[in-house]
């Protein structure tokens, strides 16, 4: 599903050029739940978002899905996100709109579906989620723990076959976090969903299948 070689990555240019990723390897295979750990700085979130077709790189080969995102044009890297799902340490929902508006928003590129039927699934996710009380509480009538259940469904909602999560349990506390992404597991499992989660939080290193580490733009283990 993910297979990257040999990535490297650099901010800048000339003297102020700062290599942030160095000779990068890394596979995940399809189902996967893979966590990745490492100090702030170290090139975590640079890394997914190269994986997730966010971030151009131009030195080594990322292949995502069988396609090359290395040098890609703009058409390949759509492609790719269409077929991925992004959970953020902030959740990013939009503030105006309801729980099963804001997840029904990620749907709205699936041209066969129309409002009715993606409301309906929208709402099923986060029944999933354990939400289906507050399918219509906007994103200020929620906890932090609700809202990070309403971005998992998001992420789940279009049957992705990769989810990307970037520190999704930085603010939340220990409970909450647990919960969040035992709940995205449970739903990543029964579809067969590749996960890679990148996190600082140390309680929550056991639901994944492996860890790798990354230390100073390099892949340690």
């Amino acid at each position: 599903m993910i297979n990257v070689q040999d990535l490297s990555f650099s901010y800048g240019n000339g003297e102020l050029q700062r290599q942030v990723l160095k000779q990068v390897n890394l596979s995940i295979d399809a189902g996967e739940i893979v966590i990745m750990t490492g100090p702030s700085g170290s090139g975590k979130t640079t890394l997914l978002t190269i994986i997730g077709g966010l971030r151009q790189a131009e030195e080594g080969s990322v292949s995502v899905l069988n396609k090359q995102l290395v040098n890609s044009i703009e058409h390949i890297k759509v492609q790719i996100r269409q077929q991925i799902g992004y959970i953020f340490q902030q959740h990013n929902l939009l503030k105006s709109l309801t729980a099963v508006q804001n997840v029904s928003m990620a749907l709205e590129m699936h041209s066969d579906l129309n409002e009715r039927e993606r409301l309906k699934r929208s709402a099923e996710l986060l029944s999933a989620v354990g939400l289906s009380s507050r399918l219509h509480y906007k994103p200020d009538q929620l906890s932090g723990g609700q809202r990070q259940r309403v971005s998992i469904a998001r992420a789940l909602v279009g049957n992705p076959k990769i989810i990307l999560a970037d520190e999704p349990t930085a603010s939340l506390d220990k409970q909450s976090g647990h919960d969040a992404v035992g709940i995205l597991k449970k739903l990543a499992r029964e579809s067969g969903t590749t996960i890679l989660l990148v996190t600082h939080d140390y309680r929550i290193l056991d639901i994944a299948d492996r860890i790798v580490e990354l230390e100073d733009g390099i892949i340690k283990n």
